[in-house]
C-alpha cells in the first residue's frame, strides 16, 4: 500500500518531511540535512531502505512497503548528560504510538527494543552529530514474513493483531509523542522519563540477563542518567553503559 506523505504534513503542519521511496539509510540523508542546518523535528523518512541501520553497525530489515523508516533531527538545550535518556524517550514514544494506533502494549527492553511477546517490533538508534542528535527509527508495520534468519526473533504489528495498520497514522502519532517526550524533559528533566520507562519495562528489575558485553546477572533498575543496573552472580553491582540485554 503507497504511503501519503502529505496526509502526515497536513496533520503536522510547518514539520518538515521529505519522504524517500528508496533510500540507503534515512539516518545519513538526516545526518546530512543536519549539518546543512535544517531545523529540530526535521524527518527523514522512506519506503524502503537499501541499507538500513541497526546496533553496532547492523542491517535493519527494511522491506518495502510494509514498515515504517524514519529519523528526526533533534535539536535540544539540554545537558549532555541527558543524552542517555533520549534513547529511553524515543522507545516510550515509539511504545505511545504504536498503543494509540494498533491497540498494542509492547514491552520495552533496554535500551531500545520494543517488543509484543518475545518477538522483537520496533528498534531505536540515536546519534550525536555536531550539533544535533539523530533518532532513527524501524517499526516492522504490516511485515507477514520475515528472512529466515530473524525467524522467531522478528514481529509485526499486523501479525500481533491481524490486521493491516495504517503508517500514516503511525508515523503521526509517533512525532507527536516523541515532541511530548522532549518537552517532558526540557520542563522536568530526565527523571521522568526514567520512572516511565522502568514501569514500561519487564528487562530492568529482576531480570536474568546476559549483556552483549558479556555480563551475566540479574537486572536491578536504571541509575540517574538512564543506564542499566545489573547485579552479577558475584553480588556486585555494576553500571551498564552500552550492550544490548537478552534473556538467559
Amino acid at each position: 500500500m503507497s504511503f501519503d506523505a502529505d496526509r502526515v504534513r497536513r496533520a503536522l503542519p510547518g514539520r518538515e518531511i521529505h519522504w524517500h521511496e528508496s533510500i540507503a539509510t534515512t539516518m545519513k540523508e538526516a545526518s546530512r540535512l543536519a549539518a546543512l542546518g535544517s531545523p529540530s523535528g526535521t524527518v527523514v523518512a522512506a519506503d524502503e531502505q537499501t541499507a538500513g541501520l541497526g546496533r553496532l553497525g547492523r542491517r535493519w530489515h527494511s522491506e518495502k512497503g510494509s514498515g515504517l523508516y524514519f529519523s528526526v533531527i533533534l535539536r535540544p538545550s539540554f545537558p549532555v548528560e541527558s543524552f542517555p535518556a533520549f534513547t529511553l524517550a524515543a522507545g516510550l514514544a515509539v511504545r505511545d504510538a504504536i498503543a494509540q494506533t494498533a491497540g498494542v502494549l509492547c514491552d520495552l527492553r533496554w535500551p531500545n527494543d520494543l517488543l509484543i511477546g518475545e518477538g522483537k517490533c520496533a528498534g531505536i538508534l540515536i546519534q550525536a552529530e555536531a550539533a544535533a542528535i539523530i533518532a532513527g527509527v524501524g517499526i516492522n508495520v504490516n511485515h507477514t514474513v520475515f528472512p529466515a534468519e530473524l525467524g522467531g526473533i522478528a514481529t509485526s504489528l499486523r501479525a500481533a493483531t491481524g490486521r493491516a495498520v495504517e503508517r500514516e497514522e503511525l508515523l503521526t502519532a509517533a512525532l507527536g509523542a516523541l515532541d511530548r517526550w522532549m518537552a517532558a524533559i526540557a520542563a522536568r528533566g530526565i527523571e521522568p522519563v526514567i520512572e516511565a520507562f522502568a514501569a514500561a519495562s519487564s528487562y530492568v528489575l529482576g531480570r536474568q540477563v546476559r549483556v552483549e558485553a558479556g555480563a551475566e546477572g540479574v537486572t536491578a533498575g536504571l541509575d540517574p542518567q538512564g543506564f542499566l543496573l545489573l547485579r552479577r552472580d558475584d553480588g556486585e553491582l555494576v553500571r551498564i553503559l552500552a550492550g544490548g540485554v537478552r534473556t538467559i
